[in-house]
């Protein structure tokens, strides 16, 4: 921190903007959790000679109210701690979420879009700022693809929780008989990389195409090859966005996203850690699935890494997943 700040004082600190406000916001993250953690030691030092005082007076009322703080402040440590556990350089990052629909059809279309509204509740829960990027509609209903963009503190040290194949079983609106179904969509999340981060890409490893957007939008979407798709060729990774009306502008998010996604890439290859986000493309059908979202005959959401599970379907489709990311964190960390 001592040295963060030092840095900061520099009189050519500023001279790198880009580089400048991602020191500033470590500082501000690292500033913010010791004031976090001073708050809850002073209140703990408070309830401590209140707890006294109640005993002393034999004050069953006031000893019973200073034990609810109690338990609150430890809800609290307990969540800084926890923060404190995302330590992989990457972890303070915005994120880079990408949803695909799987094996199951129209249901499984509308079950990426259905997971695209889970994601997008839960940055609304946190505070986070959400962007679609790209977004692929599927031909009946649902979505084929969405490319999202999660910006807030620790965005991808949460998010890596949810990599992989989420398995929906329900009845089908889409089945005259009601029969059940089973559905499968996948999601891979990547850090964003910042500018300050050496990832070199060649021109000509790059196959640029523009189209025509799909969905509304009004006649500049119907006139004009705004949306670009990039191809990067050494490694097949691609990537389009339509989000702008702009080619130019279409074109610069499209390589913000290869970027973050050759980044990551080449972040598993050195590390020799593929299975954490890549080897998560499994096929997107049965028995890949990390977590299951039942609806019928019974309802439950279970995570199968952790065996975490609860009976509130509609929370969780409302963007309570921090059950689930903290017992897989947790889980690995220890």
């Amino acid at each position: 921190m001592a040295a963060l700040e030092k840095r900061m004082a520099a009189a050519d600190f500023w001279s790198d903007r880009r580089q400048a406000e991602s020191v500033g916001k470590t500082v501000r993250i690292l500033k913010d959790i010791i004031a976090d953690w001073e708050t809850l030691d002073a209140q703990l030092e408070d309830l401590d000679q209140l707890r006294q005082m109640a005993v002393e007076e034999g004050d069953t009322e006031a000893l019973a109210e200073v034990e609810a703080e109690v338990e609150s402040a430890m809800q609290g440590i307990g969540e800084l701690e926890f923060r404190t556990m995302l330590n992989d350089e990457a972890d303070p990052k915005n994120a880079i979420l990408v949803i695909h629909s799987g094996a199951g059809g129209t249901d499984a279309a509308e079950w990426a879009s259905m997971l695209m509204r889970l994601y997008t509740r839960w940055t609304e829960r946190h505070g986070m700022e959400c962007t679609v990027v790209d977004l692929q509609q599927a031909e009946e209903a649902g979505i084929k693809g969405a490319t999202i963009e999660v910006r807030g503190d620790y965005a991808y040290g949460y998010l890596k929780a949810e990599a992989g194949v989420h398995r929906l079983v329900r009845l089908s609106p889409f089945d005259t008989s009601r029969r059940r179904h089973t559905s499968f969509a996948s999601v891979f999340v990547y850090p964003e990389v910042e500018d300050d981060i050496e990832v070199d890409i060649n021109d000509e490893d790059v196959k640029v195409e523009t189209y025509r957007s799909g969905g509304a939008g009004g006649q500049h979407v119907n006139k004009t090859a705004s949306a670009v798709r990039l191809t990067h060729l050494p490694t097949g990774i691609v990537v389009q966005c339509q989000n702008e009306r702009s080619q130019f502008k279409n074109k610069a998010t499209a390589f913000k996203v290869l970027k973050a996604r050759l980044y990551q890439h080449l972040k598993d290859e050195q590390k020799q850690k593929q299975l954490a986000v890549e080897s998560t493309k499994k096929s997107i059908d049965f028995g890949s699935q990390i977590r299951s979202y039942v609806l019928h005959p019974y309802t439950i959401v279970k995570d199968h890494r952790t065996a975490c599970e609860t009976a509130n379907v509609q929370a969780v489709m409302d963007g309570d997943i921090d059950r689930f990311i903290r017992a897989y964190l947790t889980e690995g960390q220890t």
